[in-house]
Order: C-alpha cells, then sequence, then structure tokens
C-alpha cells in the first residue's frame, strides 16, 4: 500500500489498520530472515532451529472410545515364522526320582555363515566341433550368490545401511568384496525391479479410486532435485526428476509412456487453463492427434507456430500439459480417481481433492498480534475442528441428507468476517477452495488428509539424510524402484525378505505372485 500523505490526518480506526498491516509485513520480513538464517546454518553445519508442532486436528477429532471397552490381550505366545526344531535337555537327578515331563523354553537365534562353492562345470566337445558347458544352478548371476544379493538389497533399501557399513559387515563374517562390487550388486542388472515398480504404478492408476501425492528434496549428481510420490493404501510409487513443475508430474502420471495424445480430455484441459479458442482450433483443425515422443510433439508445435506466440498463458506448455494429460486418459490412467494432495500447484489435474490438515495448519501458524486476533483465531479453529469431525463421521457412515447441511456450514464458516485483516484473506482463499475441500462429499472413499504420503516419503528422507544422494540414473532409479517395492509389499502384508527371495530365485522361496496382481485386485496373497 503508498505510504499515506499525513499520518495525523488518520483516524483511529484507519491508523489500526495501517498499524496491523505493518506488523504483517514484519512478520513476513522476519520469516525471510529466519529462512536466510536457517539456511546459513545449515550451509555451516550448525544446528536450526526446532520445528514448529502440529495442531493436532486429526488425533483431537477422534471418537471417544467406548468407556465399557475390554482391556487389550496380552500378546500371544512367540510363533516363528521357521520351523521348531525340538532338543531335550537331560537333568542330573538323584535315584527315586519321578518323570514329569519337559517344560518348553523357545530360544530364537540368527546364524550369519558364509559359504563359498566352486562349481566344477563339465566342458565337452560335439563331435560337429561345437562346446557345451554345464549351465550354473538356477539363480546363480555372477560371482555372489543368491542369498548374498538378497541380503545385500535387504538391508541397503529396507535397513537404510550405507555401502561402506554394509562392506565392513560383509568383510567381517568373511567375504571377500569390495565396495565397487557391492555398488554393482546394488544397481547391475535390476531392470526387472524397475519395471516391476512401474507395473504397480501403472495397476495403481488404473483400478484405484483415488491416489494421494507428495513431494521431498533429493539430490542427485551433486544438485537438488526432487522426488515425487504416489500412491494409496495399496501402493507406493516414488520418482526423482529435476523438476517439480506440472508438467514433470503429467508425465510420472503417464507411468513411462512417451506419448502425447490430443483427445477430449486435452482439449478440456486447454479450455480450464486459458488457452485461446483460436490457439486450440489450431491443433484441432489437424488430423495427426497421437505423437510418439517429445521430439515429434515439438516439431508438431513448430510447424503450427506455437513458438512464435508471445502470450500469456504460454502456448507450449499449456498444449504439452494437454497432451500429457490426454495421454493419461488415453491409457486409461486416473479415469474416476481423486487425487488428493497439499495443495502444491502442479498437482492439481483432473478430479482433485485438498488435504484438511494442511488447510488447518495455515490457520494454525497464522500470526496474530492482539487478543482480538487471538481469539479470533482460537474460534476458528475450534469451528473447523469440530466441522472436520463431523467430515471424519460422514465419511465412515455416509449419508445423502446431510450433504446440503454439511455445504451450508462450510460457508458459514469460511465465509464470516472475523475484523481480522489477514485471517479473513485466509479464510476467502480457503473458501475458493470449497469443491475440493468437500471432495469427501461426493466421494466418501478418499481420506480426509495427505498422512498416507507423508509417512511413505519418510523412507525416501531418512535415505536421502542417511546417503546424501544418488551419482547415477542407474543409481536413482533402482533406489526409487527398490523404495517403492519395499513400501508396496509392506502395505500387502508381504515380507520384504520372501518377496526378495522369490524373484532372487533363491532355494526354498516362498511363491509371490507380481505385485501389479495384488494391486489390482487389492487382495492379500495367501
Amino acid at each position: 500500500m503508498p505510504p499515506p500523505s499525513s499520518l495525523s490526518g488518520l483516524s483511529r480506526p484507519e491508523l489500526e489498520a495501517l498499524l496491523v498491516d505493518l506488523l504483517g509485513k514484519v512478520v513476513a520480513l522476519e520469516q525471510t530472515v529466519s529462512g536466510q538464517r536457517e539456511e546459513i546454518a545449515r550451509l555451516k553445519g550448525l544446528k536450526g532451529r526446532p520445528n514448529v508442532k502440529p495442531s493436532g486436528m486429526d488425533k483431537g477429532t477422534e471418537p471417544p472410545r467406548p468407556a465399557n471397552k475390554k482391556k487389550l490381550r496380552r500378546r500371544g505366545p512367540v510363533a516363528p515364522r521357521v520351523n521348531i526344531e525340538d532338543q531335550v535337555i537331560k537333568a542330573v537327578v538323584p535315584p527315586g526320582s519321578r518323570f514329569k515331563g519337559h517344560e518348553p523354553f523357545l530360544v530364537q537365534d540368527l546364524v550369519i555363515s558364509v559359504r563359498a562353492t566352486c562349481y566344477q562345470r563339465e566342458r565337452w566337445i560335439t563331435p560337429d566341433g561345437r562346446t557345451i558347458l554345464a549351465p550354473l544352478p538356477d539363480g546363480i548371476e555372477g560371482h555372489f550368490g543368491p542369498e548374498l544379493r538378497r541380503f545385500v538389497l535387504m538391508q541397503y533399501h529396507q535397513g537404510q545401511s550405507t555401502p561402506p557399513r554394509l562392506a565392513a559387515l560383509l568383510r567381517s563374517v568373511g567375504v571377500s568384496i569390495s565396495k565397487r562390487q557391492l555398488q554393482r550388486l546394488l544397481t547391475d542388472k535390476q531392470e526387472s525391479f524397475v519395471v516391476e515398480a512401474q507395473d504397480v504404478l501403472r495397476a495403481g492408476l488404473e483400478t484405484s479410486p483415488f491416489v494421494s501425492v507428495d513431494d521431498t528434496g533429493a539430490r542427485h549428481k551433486g544438485k537438488n532435485v526432487f522426488c515425487t510420490q504416489i500412491g494409496n493404501d495399496w501402493f507406493t510409487w516414488f520418482g526423482t526428476r529435476s523438476s517439480k513443475s506440472r508438467l514433470n508430474f503429467l508425465d510420472l502420471l503417464r507411468a513411462g509412456h512417451t506419448d502425447y495424445v490430443l483427445n477430449d480430455a486435452a482439449y478440456d484441459y486447454m479450455r480450464n487453463n486459458g488457452l485461446p479458442a483460436a490457439t486450440i482450433a489450431r491443433l484441432m483443425g489437424e488430423p495427426e492427434t497421437r505423437f510418439c515422443d517429445q521430439t515429434a510433439w515439438k516439431a508438431h508445435l513448430d510447424r503450427l507456430g506455437f513458438n512464435t506466440l508471445s502470450v500469456t498463458p504460454d502456448p507450449v506448455r499449456v498444449a504439452s500439459e494437454a497432451a500429457s494429460w490426454g495421454s493419461v486418459q488415453a491409457h486409461e490412467f486416473l479415469c474416476d480417481a481423486v487425487v488428493l494432495s497439499d495443495d502444491a500447484g502442479q498437482f492439481k489435474v483432473g478430479r482433485h481433492a485438498l488435504c484438511w490438515v494442511h488447510a488447518e495448519r495455515l490457520v494454525h501458524k497464522l500470526e496474530t498480534f492482539t487478543d482480538q486476533h487471538r481469539a479470533a483465531q482460537k474460534k476458528l479453529r475450534g469451528l473447523i475442528w469440530n466441522f472436520y469431525g463431523d467430515l471424519r463421521t460422514f465419511r465412515l457412515r455416509p449419508d445423502q441428507r446431510r450433504i446440503p447441511a454439511l455445504r451450508a456450514r462450510f460457508d458459514r464458516i469460511f465465509r464470516r468476517r472475523t475484523g481480522f485483516a489477514t485471517l479473513d484473506r485466509l479464510l476467502a482463499r480457503l473458501h475458493a477452495n470449497k469443491a475440493e475441500l468437500l471432495m469427501v462429499l461426493d466421494r466418501p472413499e478418499i481420506p480426509l488428509h495427505t498422512n498416507g504420503s507423508e509417512n511413505d516419503i519418510r523412507c525416501q528422507v531418512i535415505r536421502r539424510k542417511v546417503s546424501a544422494g544418488t551419482r547415477s540414473d542407474v543409481g536413482r532409479d533402482c533406489r526409487d524402484a527398490f523404495l517403492s517395492l519395499a513400501r508396496t509389499c509392506d502395505k500387502l502384508g508381504i515380507e520384504v525378505w520372501d518377496y526378495l527371495g522369490n524373484r532372487l530365485k533363491v532355494a526354498g522361496h516362498a511363491v509371490v505372485a507380481r505385485l501389479e496382481h495384488y494391486v489390482r485386485w487389492r487382495i492379500r496373497p495367501a
């Protein structure tokens, strides 16, 4: 706002409004300075300030437990997943004692041993001069056996170990292995796992009623990049790329497909994102509607003169996003599914829903300056908590008769005027997202928050803190694939140890089908 010509000519309400506005600017500047100080402290290796505790709205709105609820049962007897070997221990007793049976005492132990086998492969020369060499046993690939490969993959990806520590552990038990050989075990010839992780994503996008998405920072080739999570209650998938734009997100949603498609979904996307009708007509007037890759698509836009247009929004960007969304729909991904996010702009595609926890957090973290402001903030948070609790009840027991009342109640909460200008602007912003915040009324099967995504992406954050980042595209893809498969196994009730044993053909391994089959049918393996 421009500075007033004379402060003496302002009334008391005008002075108070000016003071509140200046206090808001001071707080914004303090936050900027605080962020810069934290970045300087991080670069210097110093300790940063503690994080602000969350508001606790989700836990605070849980329904009360019944008072007469039975006490929780104690843990039952230990049931190991291996065969129990009985061993009788003799006792020294005096003569005349009577035998009264055995008293069981179960002990679980772990045996780590190294076995080296030199396979003497027969070699024969046939009468016609061909050489026949006896094949290696099933599961043997390279000079390290499947049990060792399974142990390495398990410890690195699920155990969150580091290659130096893992190499030291293996050497201490007798394995002769170098850091380079260990790195090859983690990245070489792992294409089948990368493909299976991509198939899991495709199965989830084809069959799921909703997907929850989030992203976090990552390091790759010494640069800051972004890791995006896509998943729900049945699967998880990670993809690390150099950008977090909407075009990048749409590329991830194509699940490995590289084509660009112009269809009804693409044209609707262009209209909804402000592309002029005349520009859309150029694309609709061309007979070609499917392009195999980015090169062919950009050549098509060049022929139509899109790169010479200097308008807002950027026609090349919007058209590329639209064609990517058309490809997503053409492959029958997210046809009727809801995308649930924390209100990051790149995730706003298709049927979109917002996280209530992130919405309430904006009110929770709002800076207040007077008792009136604090009272208004506290009252509004109470109204939001009560409304959120009723939405949780509706989600568990949907009742179409309650929907009009809930929509009207939303309007009363977020259209009110509190006298706190910053809070009022925030309420107006949240009310503009009414359709996305109340998506649960039309689709009760979707969650009200993105807690699942934040829990999933935590393993990527831990991996980043433990080992900094990746140095090659192969290493990046392997890390994302194995963490995706491990999280998916956890959600499907499959032990990662059994999964790796099946894929690496360990002797006596458990039978585990491809994970996308379980995701499609949302069943647990027998």
